[in-house]
């Protein structure tokens, strides 16, 4: 099969690992597997984080790729939860476990080290496959998985959203900042965002959003503070500066969701913000099967459909990541997998 293949971690000297679009042998379903024909992948920051080395876990040569949907080609040995020809959606979170708190040590995300969806064929767990909704395309269905996983877990399980609730979302525009403006949006929250674009808070308040700021302003957050009076809840995953203007912008007894860092660590934080305020400050990452499961009969029960900024080949992968590098992205960026 054709795939897209990473074969060594990066290098001193280099700007990013290489990746190489080759043919690899196909993957045979074992036992409590199935084989998934991909029809489409979606491209994940991960992605472009492990080609850095900045990602643990790393094995070599590995498929990246998480996120995908297809067609079921083959069954393992004792399947019989779904058949051949089904079309899925994949969850990518393999072997969480039973605790829906946090997963276990066994827990890894599908792509590397395992083998993922950047490939013509992939084989997972059969519990890790679930019917593709009946309202999305295959292509609108491999763009959901890691990006509204995660978003549901902040927030619905972490942040428990109620209608009453002001939400923020700093840095909208990237794949799982979207699915959580949607999702709070369904679940009647008031939704604010910050950007760097005043074009990317326009669509966002297409999606539903009430407002939003350009971070660039000098003085964003006092900007956001009048226009949304604060946070009940706010879904991060800058971190940095960042984290600190959120905990100024928290309302008492209010919550913050963190399940990223681009802006790396949180450095002078004036702990008496936290502390005095009664706030609750909750990490997360992906989420458990029943959450995927929960995310999906959410997104089928509101015809939610994910916001993709672009649909492009497989073998243009390099290019694919380069943009995403660049973060000039709305939403999630799909791969077509060729079957010529």
């Amino acid at each position: 099969m054709k795939a897209v293949v990473l074969k060594d971690k990066m290098k001193k000297g280099d700007k990013i690992a290489p990746l190489y679009y080759e043919e690899i042998e196909t993957p045979q379903p074992k036992k409590g597997e199935v084989l998934v024909r991909l029809h489409y992948a979606a491209v994940n920051r991960r992605d472009v984080f492990i080609r850095y080395g900045a990602y643990p876990g790393i094995e070599v040569p590995s498929v990246l790729g998480s996120d995908g949907a297809g067609v079921i080609a083959a069954l393992g040995e004792g399947v019989s939860n779904i058949a051949v020809g089904s079309e899925v959606v994949i969850n990518p979170a393999l072997d969480w476990g039973d605790n829906i708190d946090y997963p276990q040590a066994e827990h890894t995300v599908l792509g590397v080290p395992s083998n993922g969806t950047y490939a013509q064929y992939v084989t997972v767990p059969a519990e890790n496959v679930l019917q593709k909704p009946s309202h999305l395309t295959l292509e609108e269905a491999a763009a959901i998985p890691l990006g509204a996983l995660t978003a549901y877990r902040a927030v619905v399980t972490k942040g428990e959203v109620k209608p009453s609730d002001t939400v923020i979302i700093p840095g909208v525009g990237g794949g799982v900042a979207t699915f959580a403006l949607q999702i709070a949006v369904a679940k009647g929250a008031t939704v604010f965002v910050t950007s760097s674009s005043d074009e990317k808070i326009a669509y966002a308040k297409e999606l539903g959003a009430t407002g939003g700021v350009n971070y660039r302003n000098k003085d964003w957050v006092k900007q956001l503070k009048a226009l949304s009076g604060g946070a009940n809840l706010s879904i991060d995953s800058i971190g940095g500066s960042t984290f600190n203007d959120l905990i100024y912008l928290a309302k008492p007894g209010s919550k913050i969701v963190s399940f990223g860092a681009t802006l790396g660590p949180v450095e002078q934080v004036v702990m008496p913000r936290i502390f005095f305020k009664q706030l609750h400050i909750l990490g997360t990452t992906m989420g458990s099967a029943s959450e995927f499961k929960s995310m999906i009969d959410f997104y089928e029960a509101h015809k939610l459909k994910p916001v993709i900024d672009g649909v492009y080949d497989l073998q243009d992968i390099e290019n694919v990541h380069e943009k995403m590098d660049k973060g000039k992205v709305f939403g999630k960026m799909v791969l077509k997998i060729p079957h010529d």
